[in-house]
């Protein structure tokens, strides 16, 4: 199968728009006496929660995700791989980045503290460096859930995400009719599904897009084409329905202060405008792969591709930089925050914040390099079980539970050092990538490269396909 290159561009293009999404709405008050604030833009300028229709893109990640993971593993199952093996094979390469993108930021914390930080300002810091955290452990649950799912899949195709998306919206509306008072204890659970039946949704559709069961693109399922129409139009439509008359707010990233959210956990009006965007993105792929035939704009996406991992995780650290630069000292211009002249000035501090990024990737070269190393020689092995199987899945969950507290406490929630999270992560690495002494990685996962192949006709080419997967490792587990 030839590299489905749209696919690349989705991943890239939903990592470009995240990051770009974060950046414009962080903005920066210097206060007289010095302290630098946070204001929330979505909830101090209203008007700026539609933006995030644009901005909110991460359907489309779970689409591509669901499209590449459906065919490596296909292939690694043929091949007699495990599930275990796959499915460690993948995380590994995401929590060893996380890993040691989140000792870093820990042992920064664990100095400051020491050195007198003031906590309010340290828990501040600490949330803002794990603010992206909240895609990680649904990622890897839906990775791991991937041979059920596909199994699923096959048996029943498009019934799947289809039933998925009924008991989410059963589960939505539980969570809508809940009071206050009880979204604070098991409705709040229950709810906590959405994350993974309203992603999974899209996620699922991945592999029916892979089947050619949407349509939009070539699809070869009988009124395949209409599906794309139908999801493009219904989700879309249902969107306004519920953010209109129906309860929902039009902002799908969370806003402080609102009794119902599109993100947490997963709404309704998520799922349809998710359902709109995959539609939208099928129809859109014949044009999109047309431009993808010019040489530059593919080694922009590959570029971009590759680098995904260090983008996604650090950039947040470039406003710190810039906070420290440029507010701390004074120097920043600061018109009233929310007007016209703060809003010209968005252009440069997003040309400044890319700059200092583009500095942050390029120093980060020989660590990316050196986890390059790593990844291939910790690699699980591709048919590992028994009880090396099960230290998998016991790190994985363990990972899973440390991310998840990161995400919605940041690194240092109450300006404390979190101790059991970062052990959690640490030791649920560790299982992952060590799950027995001396277990090597007994092949490649199916050739996990977004439906690719690469050529491998020498052992040079194998060692350089092996280097581009390590670079790009969330382009590839996804």
């Amino acid at each position: 199968m030839s590299r489905d290159r749209y696919v690349d561009f989705l991943r890239a293009w939903a990592i470009l728009l995240v990051v770009l999404g974060h950046w414009l709405i962080t903005g920066l008050i210097r206060h007289p006496d010095g302290e630098i604030t946070a204001p929330e833009l979505l909830a101090t300028v209203p008007w700026t929660q539609w933006l995030t229709l644009g901005f909110q893109i991460m359907p489309l990640f779970f689409l591509a995700g669901g499209h590449a993971a459906g065919g490596s593993w296909a292939r690694a199952r043929a091949a007699g791989g495990s599930a275990a093996g796959w499915v460690g094979q993948r995380a590994v390469r995401l929590l060893l980045p996380t890993a040691v993108y989140s000792g870093l930021v820990l042992l920064a914390v664990g100095v400051c503290s020491a050195l007198g930080v003031d906590r309010a300002t340290l828990a501040l810091v600490g949330w803002a460096m794990a603010m992206q955290f909240w895609f990680l452990p649904v990622y890897l649950l839906l990775s791991a859930l991937t041979p059920v799912l596909y199994s699923l899949h096959e048996r029943w195709g498009v019934r799947i995400p289809v039933g998925m998306g009924v008991v989410g919206l059963g589960v939505g509306a539980l969570v809508a009719a809940g009071d206050a008072s009880s979204r604070g204890s098991a409705v709040e659970a229950i709810g906590a599904l959405n994350y993974l039946l309203v992603w999974g949704v899209v996620y699922q559709l991945g592999f029916c897009w892979r089947d050619g069961l949407l349509g939009g693109d070539g699809g070869t399922a009988p009124r395949a084409h209409g599906r794309a129409v139908a999801m493009a139009v219904g989700g879309v439509s249902g969107f306004a329905l519920l953010v209109g008359p129906g309860p929902f707010p039009v902002s799908l990233i969370l806003v402080s202060g609102e009794e119902l959210s599109n993100t947490d956990p997963p709404s309704a009006a998520m799922l349809a405008w998710s359902l709109g965007q995959v539609g939208v993105a099928l129809l859109v792929a014949p044009v999109v792969r047309r431009v993808l035939e010019r040489a530059r704009v593919r080694r922009a996406v590959r570029v971009l591709g590759a680098g995904s991992m260090a983008l996604y995780l650090w950039h947040m650290l470039p406003v710190l930089i810039v906070a420290a630069a440029f507010y701390l000292t004074g120097l920043a211009p600061e018109p009233r925050y929310g007007s016209a002249g703060w809003w010209a000035l968005r252009v440069p501090w997003l040309l400044v914040l890319g700059s200092f990024l583009v500095g942050v990737v390029w120093a980060l070269r020989p660590l990316e390099r050196a986890l390059v190393s790593v990844d291939v020689r910790v690699r699980p092995g591709a048919r590992i079980r028994g009880a090396a199987a099960w230290r998998i899945w016991a790190g994985l969950g363990v990972s899973v539970w440390a991310l998840t507290y990161f995400a919605g406490h940041g690194f240092a929630y109450g300006g404390e050092f979190p101790v059991w999270p970062a052990v959690g992560l640490g030791v649920g690495t560790l299982c992952v990538a060590f799950p027995r002494r001396g277990d090597r990685s007994e092949g490649s996962d199916g050739g996990d490269n977004g439906g690719g192949t690469e050529d491998r006709g020498s052992g040079r080419a194998r060692r350089a396909g092996r280097a581009r997967r390590g670079r790009g490792a969330l382009e590839e587990a996804a």
